[in-house]
C-alpha cells in the first residue's frame, strides 16, 4: 500500500504544471497577457447572427413535355425521373409535383453535400434516363441559406408605378447589387409584366419593393448595415422618391444577441459574487474571478479561427460555461486557502494544494471535453446546430483549466497571505454549522445504505416517469414582434383579384392597435394566386406575438376559395412552411384526397390546430392539375400551424389518434415538419449520449485505474435527470432541441463534483484511513468547493432561466433544465456517491489483495 501511495504522489507531481508556472512566473504572466490581447482582437472580428450557418442543400429538376394531363406527366416524366434519381448518393428525400406538361422533382440532399458536384452527378444520371423524345429537363441548385434579409418599399407622391419601376431598374437595383454580400436584388410590384406580374403594398398604399437576397455565407447584420448605408445615399440622390425599410431580419438578430450578451454579463457578476461568502477574501475571490474573462478571450480566438459567429447557440454556450470556467479556479484557490488556514506559507500552500487537487481537476475538466467532443462531431442538421456549441464549450473549459493550473496558483502564491490556524473564528462561521449538519446526514446515510440507494433509484424512476408528461417541441415559440400572414386563392386567380383579398386582410390587421406596419406582396415567383403580408408589431405592445396571432385567427372571416395561414417567421428556411406537416401516402388519388379531407375535418374540431390546409393534389375546372409524390409514392399533404399552447408532440399524438378512425386501408401517414425534426433531435441525442458516456468512462478509467470508482462517479449522471425533468415539468418548458443541449451539458457538470469527492476519499485511504473515516473526512472538506462551484453555475444560469429580453423563450429551457439537474444531482450525489463508494469498497479491496 505504501508503494502505491508513493507512485500516486509522483504521478500527481508529474502532472502538476502548476509547479512550472510557479517556477517561471514572468513567462506565465507573459503568456496570458499575450493570449488576452489576441483574444480582444479575435472578439472584434466575430460577427453577430441569429443561428449558426445552416444549409439545406436542394436540387430542383424541372421537366416538361407535351403531356395534356397531370396523369400523363406523372407516368411518362415524373416516375422515370424519380427512379433514376432516388438512389443517388447523398439524396435524403425526393418530392415531386406533376402538372399538365410539367414535372418538378426536388431532391433534399444530405447536409454538407457540395451542390455543384451533386448537380453534375444528377445531370449525368439524367443523360441515361429513359425519357420521352420531346422532353426537356433542367437542373437548378437551391441554397435555402440564400435568404431575403431586407426589403425596401419604393413610393412617391409625384410619380406613378411605371415611372418608379424605370428608376428602380436603372438606379436602385444596380446600386444595391454592388453591395458586398448581396447575391441579387429582386424588384417586386410591376403589374404590367406579361410573364410574371406582381403587386406590392406598404402602409396601406400601392408601392414597388426591392428585395435584397444575401449570399449563403454572408453575415446578415453586415449585409443589412451596408445596404442601409447605400439606401441612405440613394435617398439623398433620388428626390421625390421614398425608400422605406419594409421588412428585415436584422432587428431581431440584433435584439436577441444584445439580450444574450446582457445575460452573459449578469451571469459573470453573479458567479463572482457567490465566491466571496465562501472564501471570505476579496483577493481569493478576484483570483478566481480572473478565470472568466481570460477563458472567454481564449475561447474567442478558437471561435475566430473556426469561423464561428456570435449567435444564439455560441452565446448560450458562453453564458452557460461561466459557471464551469470559474469552477477549476475556485477548486484550486479554495484548496490553497485551506492550506493557508492550516498555517502553511503561500508558496508551500500553492505547491501542496495543486499537487493534491491538480490531477483531479484536470480529469474532471476533461470529462466535460469528453461530453462535448461527440457533440462537436455530430453530423446532419443537428450537427450544424451543435458543432459550434460543443467546440465553444470545449475551448472554454480547456482554457479555464490552463488558467486554473497556471495563473491562479501563481497569483495565489503572491497575493494571498499566510494565516495562522484560527479555530475560534472558524467555529463561529456560518459554514461550520452547514458542515456539521452535512456530517450528521452523511453518518446517517452510511448507517442506512439500502434506504439511500432506494431513494436514489426512486428519484431516477420519478424523473423518467415525468418525461411523457413534459411538452415536446422542436424550437420554442418566440415573441418576435413580427409574423407572416400567407394566403392562397384558387389556381388561376389573377394578381388583381389576389390583391383584393390582401386588402381585406390588411383591413382586419389594422384593427389591432399593436400592429405598426404591414408589407404586402402578391404574385411572387409567378404564383398569381398567392400573397404574403409581413406584419410588424409595435415595440410597446399589449399582446404577445402568439396571442395576437390567435386573436387574428378568431377574427378572420371565411373567404370562399381562399386558404389563410397565420405563421411564425421561420428560424431557418428549410422549405417547410408550417410546424405540422403530414403526408398521406397511397396509390388511389381520390381516396387520398377524401381521407385528407376527413382528417382535416376531425382535427378542425380540436383546439390548437390552426390554419389547417390540404395540398399536393389539386383540381381546376374538373381536371386534375397537380399530383404530388413523396419518395415515389402518391401523396396528399395536410399541414397546420399550432396555437393555444399546443405543442408539436401533443399535436402529433392527436393526429395519430384521429387517423386511426378515419384512414381507410391502403393509406398511411408520414410525418414531416417539426415532428420529423423532434424525432431527429431525440435520435441524435440518444446516440450522442451513449458516445459521451463512453468517453467519460475512458477518462475516469485513466484517472482512477480501476472500474469501481468510475461506476460510482457515473451514478451521479442519472441523479441529474430527476431535477432536469422536474424543472421542465413545473415551468412547462418545451423539451426539445434546446433542452437536449442542457441535458448533455449536465453530464459533464455533475461529474466534476463526484470526481472531486471520490478522488479525495481515495487519497485519504491511501494515507491510511479506513473507508468510513475517509468518507466522513473527505465529504465535509470537499463540501465547500462543491457548493461553491454548484452555486456559481446555478447563479450564472439564472439570468438565462429568468427569460428576459428578445429570444428569451429560446434560451430559458436549457438553463431551466441545467439548474434543476444541478440542484438534485448535487444534493443527491453528496449523499449517494459516498454511500455507493462504501458499497463498492470491498470489491476494490479484494481486487487489491489479488
Amino acid at each position: 500500500m505504501q508503494h502505491r501511495s508513493m507512485a500516486g504522489q509522483s504521478l500527481r507531481e508529474r502532472w502538476n504544471i502548476s509547479r512550472l508556472a510557479l517556477k517561471y512566473p514572468w513567462l506565465t504572466l507573459g503568456f496570458w497577457v499575450a493570449l488576452s490581447v489576441a483574444g480582444i482582437f479575435a472578439f472584434g472580428s466575430l460577427k453577430y447572427a441569429l443561428f449558426p450557418d445552416i444549409t439545406f442543400p436542394v436540387l430542383v429538376v424541372n421537366g416538361s413535355h407535351s403531356s395534356l394531363s397531370a396523369e400523363d406527366t406523372e407516368a411518362n416524366l415524373t416516375r422515370p425521373l424519380e427512379q433514376r434519381l432516388k438512389n443517388l448518393a447523398g439524396v435524403d428525400k425526393v418530392r415531386s409535383q406533376s402538372y399538365p406538361g410539367q414535372s418538378v422533382v426536388s431532391l433534399a440532399l444530405a447536409v454538407g453535400t457540395d451542390l455543384e458536384a451533386a448537380k453534375r452527378e444528377v445531370q449525368t444520371a439524367l443523360a441515361q434516363a429513359a425519357l420521352p423524345a420531346d422532353a426537356t429537363v433542367t437542373v437548378a441548385p437551391v441554397n435555402l441559406n440564400e435568404t431575403a434579409v431586407a426589403s425596401y418599399a419604393i413610393q412617391s407622391d409625384t410619380s406613378d408605378l411605371d415611372t418608379l419601376a424605370k428608376v428602380a431598374r436603372a438606379r436602385i437595383v444596380p446600386a444595391l447589387e454592388k453591395v458586398p454580400g448581396v447575391l441579387k436584388v429582386t424588384l417586386l410590384g410591376e403589374r404590367g409584366l406579361a410573364d410574371n406580374p406582381t403587386a406590392v403594398r406598404f402602409g396601406g398604399k400601392d408601392a414597388l419593393a426591392v428585395q435584397v437576397i444575401k449570399r449563403a455565407r454572408a453575415n446578415t447584420l453586415e449585409v443589412v448595415r451596408s445596404v442601409d448605408q447605400e439606401v441612405e445615399r440613394l435617398r439623398q440622390a433620388l428626390t421625390g422618391i421614398e425608400l422605406r425599410l419594409a421588412a428585415t431580419q436584422a432587428d431581431y438578430i440584433r435584439e436577441a444577441s444584445q439580450a444574450t450578451v446582457e445575460a452573459l454579463a449578469l451571469a459573470v457578476a453573479l458567479s463572482v459574487m457567490v465566491i466571496f461568502p465562501f472564501l471570505g477574501s476579496w483577493r481569493a475571490t478576484l483570483i478566481s474571478a480572473l478565470a472568466i474573462p481570460i477563458s472567454l478571450l481564449g475561447t474567442f480566438i478558437v471561435m475566430a479561427l473556426l469561423g464561428f459567429n456570435l449567435e444564439t447557440i455560441t452565446l448560450l454556450a458562453l453564458a452557460l460555461v461561466i459557471g464551469i470556467i470559474i469552477d477549476d479556479a475556485i477548486v484550486d484557490v479554495e484548496n490553497i486557502a485551506r492550506h493557508l488556514d492550516e498555517g502553511e506559507s503561500p508558496y508551500q500552500a500553492a505547491v501542496l494544494a495543486t499537487d493534491e487537487i491538480g490531477l483531479t481537476v484536470t480529469a474532471a475538466t476533461m470529462t466535460i471535453v469528453a461530453v462535448f467532443l461527440p457533440v462537436g462531431l455530430m453530423g446532419g442538421v443537428l450537427g450544424q446546430f451543435f458543432r459550434p456549441f460543443g467546440i465553444t464549450v470545449s475551448a472554454a473549459v480547456i482554457t479555464s483549466l490552463l488558467v486554473a493550473r497556471t495563473l491562479s496558483p501563481l497569483l495565489a502564491s503572491r497575493w494571498l497571505k499566510a494565516r495562522p490556524h484560527r479555530p475560534a473564528k472558524i467555529e463561529a462561521s456560518w459554514q461550520t454549522g452547514l458542515v456539521c449538519r452535512y456530517r450528521r446526514i452523511l453518518t446517517w446515510a452510511l448507517e442506512h445504505r439500502p434506504a439511500v440507494i432506494a431513494l436514489a433509484l426512486a428519484s431516477f424512476v420519478a424523473g423518467l416517469a415525468l418525461i411523457p408528461l413534459i411538452p415536446k417541441g422542436f424550437i420554442p415559440h418566440l415573441d418576435r414582434g413580427e409574423f407572416n400572414v400567407q394566403f392562397a386563392a384558387s389556381l388561376g386567380t389573377p394578381v388583381e383579384d389576389s390583391l383584393a383579398v390582401a386588402k381585406q386582410l390588411e383591413d382586419i390587421l389594422r384593427g389591432f392597435p399593436d400592429v405598426a406596419a404591414i408589407f404586402t406582396t402578391v404574385g411572387e415567383r409567378g404564383a398569381s394566386h398567392r400573397g404574403l403580408l409581413y406584419v410588424k408589431l409595435r415595440e410597446e405592445r399589449t399582446l404577445k406575438t402568439f396571442d395576437l396571432q390567435d386573436q387574428l385567427r378568431d377574427r378572420l372571416p371565411p373567404l370562399e376559395g381562399v386558404d389563410v395561414s397565420v405563421e411564425d417567421i421561420p428560424f431557418v428556411d428549410n422549405g417547410a412552411q408550417k410546424p405540422l406537416e403530414v403526408a398521406l401516402l397511397g396509390q388511389d388519388l381520390e381516396q387520398l384526397q377524401s381521407a385528407a379531407a376527413a382528417l382535416k375535418e376531425r382535427l378542425a374540431k380540436q383546439p390548437g390546430f390552426a390554419d389547417l390546409a390540404v395540398g399536393g393534389a389539386g383540381q381546376y375546372e374538373g381536371l386534375t392539375v397537380e399530383i404530388s409524390h413523396l419518395d415515389g409514392e402518391r401523396a396528399v399533404y395536410l399541414s397546420s400551424n399550432l396555437s393555444r399552447g399546443l405543442t408539436i408532440g401533443e399535436a402529433t399524438d392527436r393526429v395519430k389518434a384521429a387517423a386511426k378512425t378515419v384512414l381507410p386501408a391502403g393509406v398511411r401517414l408520414s410525418f414531416g415538419g417539426d415532428t420529423e425534426n423532434v424525432s431527429n433531435v431525440f435520435g441524435g441525442f440518444a446516440a450522442t449520449l451513449v458516445l459521451s458516456v463512453v468517453c467519460i468512462l475512458g477518462v475516469l478509467l485513466w484517472l482512477f485505474r480501476s472500474w469501481t470508482d468510475p461506476l460510482v462517479v457515473l451514478l451521479s449522471l442519472p441523479l441529474s435527470v430527476v431535477g432536469a425533468m422536474l424543472a421542465q415539468f413545473v415551468t412547462r418548458s418545451d423539451f426539445g432541441m434546446i433542452s437536449v443541449i442542457g441535458i448533455i451539458f449536465l453530464l459533464g457538470l455533475v461529474n466534476k463534483n463526484a470526481i472531486i469527492l471520490v478522488d479525495y476519499i481515495n487519497q485519504l485511504r491511501a494515507g491510511g484511513l479506513a473507508t468510513r473515516e475517509a468518507i466522513l473526512k473527505a465529504g465535509p472538506i470537499r463540501l465547500r468547493p462543491i457548493l461553491m462551484t454548484t452555486a456559481a453555475a446555478i447563479l450564472g444560469m439564472l439570468p438565462i432561466a429568468l427569460g428576459l429580453g428578445a429570444g428569451a423563450e429560446l434560451r430559458a429551457p436549457m438553463a431551466i433544465a441545467i439548474i434543476g439537474g444541478l440542484l438534485t444531482s448535487t444534493l443527491l450525489s453528496l449523499i449517494v456517491v459516498p454511500v455507493a463508494y462504501s458499497l463498492f469498497a470491498p470489491l476494490k479491496e479484494s481486487k487489491h489483495t489479488l
